[in-house]
């Protein structure tokens, strides 16, 4: 092996034959792959993938429903999801041991996740318990990491969708006096202000610099924000909305939980990326709808309802930059290298981390 092929192992550079492929070949050399191994071979696709991704998907939804349909895929040897690190980790937990799962490109994270890690959710951990001592209940939404979602599962909490966080949050408040709600404030906020939550009774805890953003009295405090959000919903704002209601008074809003509480608050419709697909799908021909949520989505929405009139809610917006890392080469460079007996990005949580996180999955599951 020369040194530039011991380097480009190393750093997981994309070989240059895969670069200069035409989409036809590329497109060939999936279809070749999926029939040599048949049921051998799972691809899950995130609804935000790139449509030249979702083409070969055996199943296309949302993190958690792709995780549960890796569970029930028994055949399947090898599982090669398509979206980013913290899905492919749910679906590594969910599964047997002896099936294994690959993210095609390693950069595909989720800067939500990334932001809060398990070194800063430990430290906050004992300064909030501190403070308010055994009356917090942790709860993390399916977009984190393994580790965090350990780390709720150990403590007593569970993990939430937006399909379902208002019953999660229900629940936990059964449980304890407060909850601590990660990583994104703003589907925390949302859901706990849809329950009778007050925002003066919410805090945001800010992981940099370990201090509780509130300014009245503590014990007033009901919800722990972290103090996290997705970069590509923070982007829809309140001018994104003033504009669409002057340009097109009959447009509705129609807008994903994680957008802030300001655009969530002034929008027609809001709910998870299921909800939303639902309510297009559902809706008149003619009718008009603003959509706030990732532009590969909204573009697909798009195409598959020329009967209706569909824009995004934020002309601007750009796809989901991590999830986008997965194409055409990537995973053809995946699947050639399973299919010759290599392993590619293999996503592995260790027992301990699984077993707890795994808990918190659980406890969601049974209430859902």
């Amino acid at each position: 092996m020369t040194i530039f092929q011991t380097l480009e192992k190393q750093t997981n550079v994309l070989p240059e034959k895969y670069r200069n492929m035409s989409a036809e070949e590329l497109e060939g050399r999936v279809r070749a792959v999926k029939a040599a191994l048949g049921s051998k071979l799972y691809i899950p696709g995130h609804h935000y993938q790139k449509d030249e991704i979702i083409q070969f998907a055996d199943a296309a939804g949302d993190s958690l429903q792709l995780a549960q349909l890796c569970e029930k895929n028994e055949e399947a040897e090898h599982i090669v999801f398509c979206g980013v690190h913290f899905m492919a980790e749910t679906a590594d937990i969910l599964t047997a041991k002896d099936q294994k799962v690959y993210l095609p490109d390693m950069r595909a994270g989720c800067s939500m996740a990334d932001m809060a890690d398990i070194y800063q959710t430990e430290r906050a951990w004992e300064k909030l318990t501190a403070i308010f001592g055994d009356t917090i209940l942790p709860l993390t939404y399916v977009n984190s990491t393994a580790a965090i979602k350990s780390f709720v599962g150990e403590n007593g909490g569970a993990t939430v969708t937006s399909s379902n966080a208002e019953d999660m949050v229900r629940w936990a408040f059964g449980q304890k006096e407060r909850i601590l709600f990660l990583p994104d404030q703003h589907l925390g906020r949302n859901t706990a202000y849809n329950l009778g939550v007050g925002l003066d009774e919410m805090a945001v805890w800010n992981p940099i610099t370990d201090e509780l953003e509130f300014d009245g009295p503590v014990e007033t405090i009901k919800v722990l924000l972290w103090k996290g959000h997705c970069s590509v919903h923070e982007n829809f704002t309140v001018k994104n909305i003033e504009d669409v209601r002057n340009e097109y008074p009959e447009m509705k809003v129609l807008v994903h939980p994680e957008c802030s509480r300001e655009v969530v608050a002034l929008s027609d419709l809001n709910g998870s990326t299921s909800f939303i697909i639902n309510v297009i799908e559902n809706a008149e021909p003619g009718s008009a709808w603003a959509i706030g949520t990732e532009m590969n989505l909204v573009n697909r929405l798009i195409k598959d309802h020329p009967d209706k009139h569909i824009i995004s809610l934020n002309p601007h917006m750009c796809p989901c930059l991590t999830m986008n890392r997965i194409d055409l080469p990537h995973l053809v460079w995946c699947l050639e290298t399973i299919e010759e007996g290599g392993e590619h990005n293999v996503i592995k949580v260790d027992d301990k981390t699984a077993k707890f996180a795994k808990l918190a999955l659980d406890r969601m599951l049974e209430l859902s």
